[in-house]
């Protein structure tokens, strides 16, 4: 087993940075590195906002800059290449010697978790091939019938007083 990450694991990982930014509804920095023992290790994390005060067992991280290897769509983004920031630690992956293969390093720098496979530590289901037969099911099942939102009369009457309307009686 290699001490680097393949390319493919690279590209799930940077799967994994988007959906962290969209679900937490903030920039999430993945910076891949090397430890002192040659192995590869991304570490997540959220740059502080200025002037916000820090838990005091909030693990603090220097990410970006120049020499960064940053994955995602933060690291096309120029500011993040060439700035250095102060980041929350999120948490991380690194890769060892088999047979546990990789890992996961929760927000206090503590090893949590080790598997063979690198999806089993990732917090979203990124397979592509079942996110993609998921999606395809669900449209499958999907039934949205014949709605037209064309054929609404916009001068319907509004209900009347006490008329049941789903959960709520309106008065």
């Amino acid at each position: 087993m290699s001490q680097t990450f393949t390319p493919s694991e690279v590209e799930l990982l940077a799967k994994t940075v988007e959906a962290l930014s969209a679900y937490m509804g903030k920039p999430v920095l993945a910076e891949i590195d090397v430890t002192e023992e040659g192995y590869e290790w991304i570490a997540f994390g959220t740059p502080l906002e200025v002037g916000k005060d820090v838990d005091a067992e909030t693990v603090i991280m220097q990410m970006g800059g120049p020499s960064a290897r940053l994955i995602g769509a933060s690291a096309l983004m120029e500011d993040f290449n060439q700035s250095v920031y102060e980041c929350e630690f999120l948490w991380g992956i690194q890769i060892g010697e088999p047979p546990l293969h990789f890992t996961r390093i929760d927000y206090q720098g503590d090893e949590v978790d080790w598997s063979e496979d690198l999806v089993m530590l990732l917090p979203f289901g990124l397979d592509d091939v079942d996110m993609i037969a998921d999606m395809e099911t669900q449209d499958i099942n999907d039934d949205y019938g014949d709605f037209d939102d064309d054929d609404l009369d916009e001068e319907s009457p509004a209900p009347e007083q006490g008329t049941y309307l789903g959960k709520k009686v309106w008065h």
